[in-house]
């Protein structure tokens, strides 16, 4: 090994990179210390089962399309889900049913699923085999997904919740449901990202009898490396006890770190976080305060260009940006001092903004859905050319284009190109928002299904 690295790393980072020696148990046939540190962990998460993924939430996420469906079957999605949906959508061969999230059309975003859609799309789609639903969304709203789980089960159907961004959730009363404790099937969370464990490692977490456990570790396991790494399996392991231990103190602390944060973000001119004045409908039951979503239309500057601004000139690092936001999390490795950093670099940016006079306007006009004629598998898997972006119009695309982050596919295989999506995508690239998924990385081209000739 690279003498400087291990000096870097350390040797008790080293000491724990280990193999699935019989010792250590196994994490595809868990029988021993793997098994009871996911007994602990199903019982901090009010779970009745937890897996360990060390493929990250992405890899949870596949792991519940997969296990619930198989080539053909129908699934009801957001059309606002992670590409890690789509992957296993693709893998499985399944067909996706659409709902679109409630639009925000003051602050540019997505919201959560309404009940009624989800209804909608239910008495349409008797024949699904589950509903997936983003509970909190990457900006930190939920839905009523107690509502949701209870109408989906009346259809004994098995509700699938990505819940990446909602690991404290579980842990004060004050943030919203958890997946769990609203009585959903699986939901798949990110405890890296806010819980303390280690970055690429994650939970799936089940409940009741809709879903086989069994059926669930044989498909984790197809999914997840036979090199299982034992340090992330470790962060796993001790952010449960911690978060088991300390987890609504925690949460408190940081609930108040950022309730100040956005009272105070609030009081800089040209700036708006939004809070719980937004709730109220289907789509917008609850929120997590501590996601801070700052409205940045009025500076004259999109997202893109504050969220690199802050990276240039402070060195703050924001979760991700669109058209017209950033995106905060307070975390509880946050501290009072780079809260304050944050809110001065924030009221630096409106300060060099103070004199704008023209706004940019919000019109965020998001494209309607677009028809899906092929299957996402049928379509990555067809024949395929490659043509101008800009001239692709009415043809089938065979690749994803997506915003990353967080991964939400604008265009997916199998769906029609229009030149309204056309438009909408050539904005995102132009202003500098990171649109990626083409194998193109300039989005100058795409690859499309070759049109058959008719035969006469």
């Amino acid at each position: 090994m690279d003498p400087e690295f291990r000096s870097f790393i350390g040797d008790n980072a080293l000491s724990i990179d280990l193999i699935n020696i019989a010792p250590l148990d196994d994490l595809h046939q868990p029988m021993g210390v793997i098994e009871e540190a996911q007994k602990l962990a199903a019982d901090a998460y009010g779970a009745d089962h937890t897996f360990f993924s060390v493929q990250g939430t992405s890899g949870a996420i596949m792991t519940m399309i997969m296990t619930v469906c198989s080539e053909g079957d129908k699934i009801i999605v957001p059309r606002n889900v992670h590409k890690s949906v789509l992957a296993a959508i693709i893998f499985v061969g399944a067909k996706p049913v659409f709902i679109q999230p409630a639009r925000d059309k003051n602050l540019g975003i997505d919201h959560g699923i309404p009940t009624r859609s989800v209804r909608r799309a239910l008495e349409k789609h008797p024949d699904a085999k589950a509903v997936l639903v983003i509970n909190p969304t990457y900006y930190g709203v939920c839905t009523n997904l107690k509502e949701i789980v209870d109408l989906v089960h009346s259809y004994n159907m098995p509700v699938l919740v990505d819940e990446a961004h909602g690991v404290l959730i579980h842990f004060h009363d004050k943030l919203p449901m958890s997946a769990m404790e609203a009585g959903a099937d699986m939901a798949a969370t990110s405890v890296h990202k806010l819980g303390g464990s280690m970055t690429q490692s994650s939970v799936l977490n089940v409940k009741g009898t809709r879903v086989n456990p069994k059926r669930i570790q044989t498909i984790i396991s197809m999914l997840t490396t036979t090199s299982t790494s034992y340090i992330l399996l470790a962060s796993l392991d001790t952010a449960r006890r911690h978060l088991a231990l300390n987890g609504q103190e925690m949460a408190e602390r940081t609930i108040g770190l950022a309730q100040y944060t956005r009272k105070q973000i609030n009081e800089i001119s040209n700036l708006y976080c939004f809070g719980e004045e937004i709730l109220g409908e289907e789509a917008t039951y609850d929120y997590d305060p501590t996601k801070i979503c700052v409205h940045v239309r009025k500076l004259g500057i999109t997202g893109f260009e504050v969220e690199n601004w802050l990276r240039d000139h402070y060195n703050i690092e924001v979760e991700m940006s669109d058209m017209y936001n950033i995106l905060c999390l307070i975390t509880p490795g946050d501290t009072p001092e780079n809260i304050e950093t944050l809110l001065e670099a924030l009221r630096e940016l409106s300060h060099m903004n103070d004199d704008v006079v023209e706004v940019k306007e919000v019109v965020i006009k998001v494209p309607a859905i677009p028809q899906l004629t092929l299957t996402p598998r049928d379509a990555f898997y067809g024949e395929t050319e490659i043509l101008p972006f800009k001239d692709a119009a009415d043809r089938i695309i065979a690749e994803f284009i997506y915003v990353y982050p967080p991964g939400i596919p604008i265009l997916l295989p199998g769906e029609v190109i229009t030149q309204e999506l056309i438009d909408y995508i050539v904005e995102h690239v132009e202003v500098g928002l990171p649109v990626k998924g083409p194998e193109d990385r300039s989005v100058q081209n795409v690859k499309v299904i070759v049109e058959t000739q008719a035969i006469f």
